[in-house]
């Protein structure tokens, strides 16, 4: 595993996932959020798809990556480059109780995020969280093209499912 996508949708525990992966096979993770997001001085603004390729392809051209980030049009030669593919498909009631965590640890300042966490946001993720669902079979049409390299996780917990990866590994 050099070149890792992780996809699923909103608080399904990609980046819990990342973070974990890069540690234990000491690889890189990017959050696509960040790609497609940049931010500067002057605030926040959303990257072109031509902006976010040439972004996506600096880091590839360093060598072994993991990215994570929710399935957009923009990036979706990233299921070419990938020679991983992991799918985090959890369950749809634990992703709401996670969206709900997250907004309140950083409400509280116990979590770090790169937007505004306001009611607006809460309402936004479960919205996203409805629309992976309804385009769900989009997804999954896709990523039989990709079955040779797929992974499917049903939690980010699921170690013992990644090849080159020992659940004692991992902190």
């Amino acid at each position: 595993m050099k070149k890792v996508l992780i996809t699923g949708s909103v608080g399904s525990g990609k980046t819990t996932l990342a973070k974990r992966l890069a540690e234990t096979i000491r690889v890189p993770w990017y959050e696509l959020d960040q790609v497609v997001y940049h931010k500067t001085e002057t605030g926040r603004y959303k990257r072109s798809a031509e902006e976010q390729f040439e972004v996506i392809s600096d880091i590839d051209r360093k060598g072994a990556w993991i990215f994570e980030g929710v399935d957009r049009r923009s990036y979706r030669f990233l299921f070419e480059w990938a020679d991983t593919v992991i799918f985090l498909d959890t369950p749809i009631w634990k992703r709401k109780i996670r969206i709900l965590t997250r907004f309140l640890k950083q409400n509280l300042g116990m979590e770090i995020c790169h937007y505004k966490p306001d009611m607006t946001m809460l309402k936004m993720m479960y919205k996203w969280n409805r629309d992976f669902e309804k385009s769900r079979a989009d997804l999954e049409e896709r990523l039989k093209s990709y079955q040779h390299k797929l992974i499917r996780l049903s939690d980010d917990r699921d170690w013992d499912k990644l090849p080159h990866v020992r659940p004692n590994q991992v902190s």
